[in-house]
């Protein structure tokens, strides 16, 4: 009995190890999004790149799919990409047009908190010591990474980065919450066209006609579509299928490290020891909070042998 319980044990510490690795493969490809695009993609048109992202993104998963939503899946799906996809990506827009990217990633980094809250209300996930733990330490973490705020910081900017902050990690929550076995690529590709359908309608509005992209430029949009858009949203929505809200949220800090570290291999900006201790910090918090208590799994009781029959009873009866 206590071989199988180890057993048991060790498989479902080895499934959460495979979807921590799958779901940090997202904040990964996110991170590495910021220098394909500061290098590759046209600087003029942010929406239209938005835009560009998530609708071919959705349109290729659509087709792996093969299937369209049905019943309470339309709107949900409606209410998903709003969220994840086409409002997040407009805010994030604004916000970094209005703020310094140190003010606007130190608002994002708190991710791990509000997922926690949104899990509390929504999933009955109870945040933990160690989870919160290791989440203020990923948040220290990344104001160590980004440094010192510098530039003018504009309140519409700040309540741009906040409103971004909260809605994401509510459609992320709630992308939880409505998990009901449907097909993993089928509810991303639906996020993504109906967020990038939203995200094509604004961009027509106000930018006009879509850029005019040279062989380098349609590199990055095939990176930022396929790599960071399409596969690092099937591995975040898979962790959000598999793991509790707030240790995604930790893994995600991976997203602002990646930017970080290829920021100063490519792009060849500044490496500071205090970004190193950020670093630390970081994955020091995503250690924490894969560590979770193990589950406790029900000890069913040793079967108790039959008595033996009395067959000394039974012939003194004849």
């Amino acid at each position: 009995m206590h071989g199988n319980i180890s057993s048991s044990e060790g498989i479902i510490a080895s499934v959460e190890a495979k979807w921590l690795v799958i779901t940090a493969v997202a904040p990964i490809a996110w991170g590495a999004n910021y220098v394909v695009t500061r290098q590759l993609l046209p600087v003029d048109a942010p929406l239209w790149g938005s835009a560009i992202r998530a609708l071919p993104a959705g349109l290729v998963l659509l087709a792996v799919a093969r299937v369209l939503p049905r019943g309470v899946w339309w709107w949900r799906s409606a209410v998903l990409g709003t969220l994840n996809v086409g409002a997040f990506f407009l805010l994030v827009y604004v916000a970094a047009q209005l703020l310094p990217s140190s003010v606007a990633a130190s608002v994002m980094a708190l991710a791990p908190l509000t997922m926690a809250g949104f899990a509390w209300l929504w999933v009955a996930e109870m945040p933990t010591g160690r989870v919160l733990g290791g989440a203020l330490a990923g948040i220290v973490g990344v104001l160590l990474l980004v440094g010192g705020a510098t530039g003018t910081i504009d309140p519409a900017g700040v309540a741009a980065s906040a409103a971004a902050l909260v809605l994401s990690s509510a459609g992320a929550v709630l992308s939880k919450r409505w998990s009901d076995g449907t097909s993993l690529v089928a509810l991303t590709a639906w996020q993504l066209v109906l967020g990038g359908l939203v995200l094509l309608a604004v961009a027509v509005a106000v930018e006009g006609p879509p850029p005019v992209v040279d062989a380098s430029g349609a590199a990055g949009f095939a990176f930022t579509t396929l790599v960071a858009t399409a596969l690092a949203n099937l591995c975040w929505f898979g962790g959000l299928t598999h793991l509790r809200a707030a240790a995604v949220g930790v893994i995600g800090l991976l997203n602002p490290v990646t930017g970080v570290l290829l920021g100063a291999l490519v792009a060849h900006e500044t490496f500071t020891v205090e970004q190193v201790a950020g670093i630390a910090l970081v994955l020091a918090g995503i250690l924490a909070t894969s560590q979770a208590p193990k589950r406790r799994i029900p000890v069913q009781p040793e079967p108790q042998p039959l008595p033996a029959p009395d067959h000394e009873g039974v012939l003194a009866a004849a």
